[in-house]
């Protein structure tokens, strides 16, 4: 999941880092270590938080700032799931391709 949230909320060249992985994540996943702490948590941070730092700013914002986080949220969520879709189809696919 987390690299679902990745490949939706990073920049341009961190997707494309994480659509590769995702392409190939049959091969990627064995690798993958055991403890949680090995994961690159400060980059997932930093690419999250900047990809949606204005948005969320503009919540703070008096009278507005409600219905301001409503329309990014929703957004926000609407990518979000789009991009889940895409993973899903993708790798369901890719265990097509594999079979056949």
């Amino acid at each position: 999941m987390l690299y679902v949230f990745q490949l939706t909320f990073c920049s341009q060249q961190r997707r494309n880092e994480v659509y590769h992985l995702l392409e190939n994540w049959g091969n990627y996943s064995l690798q993958l270590p055991v403890d949680t702490d090995q994961f690159d948590w400060c980059t997932f941070q930093l690419e999250y938080r900047d990809y949606i730092d204005l948005a969320k700013i503009a919540q703070l914002i008096p009278v507005i700032g409600a219905a301001v986080g409503a329309i990014a949220n929703y957004q926000l969520m609407a990518q979000l799931g789009e991009t889940a879709m895409n993973c899903y189809r993708m790798r369901v696919l890719g265990v097509k391709r594999m079979g056949s």
